[in-house]
């Protein structure tokens, strides 16, 4: 791979372009999110949920597809040429948005501009080269970090859209791709004349000799674990704004301040996963965010919810007739016993569903009420009054907000040490085998929303999104676990 002894001030130089090229370019991949949600919400789109998936989840299967590709192209020829023609062409699909009008249209120019999410794979081949063995899980975790761009675009694009249209014209909004357009074009613009190719060792080898490590099990496992760490985080990073509106009733701004607070750790603390990963080895980091995820997503898929149950009734110990009825008692009159009082408590406990009162535990309401009226003959152990009990669980906006910036920042943790293991497994082929679980994980990025939607219409649970997390991810470490047990009884 990388021939270099040590790390150079170029070195540094080129990988803080990197990260910024990527920041610029992991903001507008993930805008679909925050504009799509505020189209529907202002009336301007009819779509159902799927479709809202779809068209959200759009430009993450071209930016996913396309990581293979570019990776080779960059093994071949460097990441200079292919990173500055990959964001023109992202800039003209945000040119092509601005003038969308159909739900064919929105789909043709996330297609297009969604190929800017490749530059994922080239930003690792690229700045794998200038950096040795020992410091790679570091730089490619800074360099990881530009996913924070999400964080950009969940934290201003609503405040922005909101000012476009302030005036009363509701097509301003257009203007937001335009400005995604601009900032793309002109980062193409100083790469190319702040950056310095460099190609890998390997950049005379064939393209089946480039393509040999996909037949490894190996690299389909790490894809898998990208598929989490990566293709999740890419999926709530958008689907946690039309989450927070709907679910929390949350203005679009303020629905995008908690998807940027989600967004924006998990990009920075990548470097942090670099880091740990260089010290304890992709492996234990990577095992280490999946219990972490598993646990957290366990209590997120809780919703908010009244459940009705049957409760504590009262029976006539004798059989009778009812002679009274009032708002607490029931009398039952038998004819050698004479009368009996059975009293009840009408209602005990009492909660608002849509209070904005705090409460960290699950609280209930039991109601009784009579189902005999007077005059009625009832038999011993006739049910007299019945009794309903209600359980209301809050899922506290505050407690899942912060709960999901933890888990956002385990999978950036996470996005890092599984591309430790790519650099340390596949030293010669980052570019190759980098694509491919760049590819694996994008598709967990387009495949989620859809399944979220789908997921939403079947259950009717926003939460049933972290039920799909909770399964997928308890899959993974699965397979991690199994294929760390296989490495140490080799060993």
């Amino acid at each position: 791979m990388s021939m270099m002894k040590e790390a150079t001030s170029k070195s540094w130089r080129m990988l803080t372009m990197n990260t910024l090229a990527f920041t610029i370019a992991f903001a507008a991949w993930l805008s679909n999110g925050v504009l799509i949600t505020f189209l529907i919400s202002n009336g301007i789109l009819n779509w159902t949920p799927v479709q809202m998936g779809t068209v959200i989840g759009i430009p993450v299967l071209t930016g996913a597809l396309f990581r293979l590709p570019m990776g080779i192209l960059t093994d071949k020829f460097g990441g200079k040429p292919i990173f500055t023609i990959n964001l023109l062409i992202a800039a003209l699909g945000m040119l092509l948005m601005s003038r969308a009008e159909t739900y064919s249209d929105f789909i043709i120019a996330s297609l297009l501009f969604g190929t800017v999410g490749a530059t994922f794979a080239v930003g690792i081949a690229f700045t794998s080269v200038w950096f040795p063995k020992d410091k790679q899980g570091l730089a490619l975790g800074i360099f990881g970090a530009g996913n924070a761009g999400a964080a950009l675009t969940s934290l201003f694009a609503p405040t922005i859209l909101m000012s476009l249209i302030a005036g009363g014209d509701i097509e301003a909004w257009r203007k937001l791709p335009i400005m995604y357009a601009i900032m793309l074009a002109g980062m193409a613009v100083i790469f190319f004349f702040t950056t310095e190719n460099r190609k890998p060792a390997s950049s005379n080898r064939t393209l089946g000799q480039m393509l040999k490590p996909l037949k490894d099990i190996r690299v389909w496992r790490l894809g898998m674990y990208y598929f989490i760490v990566f293709g999740l985080f890419v999926a709530f990073s958008q689907w946690l704004v039309p989450y927070f509106v709907n679910v929390y009733g949350l203005p679009l701004v303020t629905a995008g301040l908690f998807a940027s607070a989600f967004s924006f750790p998990s990009g920075v603390i990548r470097a942090l996963g670099g880091y740990l990963s260089d010290k304890f080895g992709g492996n234990i980091v990577t095992m280490w965010v999946f219990i972490g995820a598993i646990t957290i997503s366990a209590m997120l898929m809780v919703p908010k919810m009244v459940i009705e149950s049957p409760g504590k009734g009262i029976m006539a110990k004798l059989p009778g007739t009812v002679t009274a009825v009032t708002k607490d008692t029931v009398v039952v009159t038998n004819p050698k016993a004479g009368p009996r009082t059975y009293k009840f408590v009408p209602q005990a406990g009492d909660f608002n569903k849509d209070t904005s009162n705090f409460f960290m535990f699950p609280t209930k309401k039991v109601i009784q009420e009579p189902v005999v009226k007077v005059g009625d003959k009832v038999t011993k152990k006739q049910l007299l009054v019945k009794g309903t009990t209600y359980i209301f669980f809050q899922a506290n906006v505050w407690i899942f907000g912060i709960l999901a910036v933890i888990v956002g920042a385990l999978w950036g943790i996470g996005k890092a040490g599984v591309y430790k293991l790519v650099a340390v497994e596949y030293p010669q082929e980052v570019g190759v085998v980098g694509g491919i679980v760049g590819v694996l994980g994008g598709l967990g990025g387009f495949i989620s929303p859809i399944i979220f939607g789908w997921l939403l219409e079947l259950t009717g649970l926003w939460s049933s999104a972290w039920m799909f997390v909770l399964a997928v991810t308890l899959f993974a470490f699965i397979l991690l676990t199994r294929a760390m047990n296989e490495e140490g009884a080799s060993k």
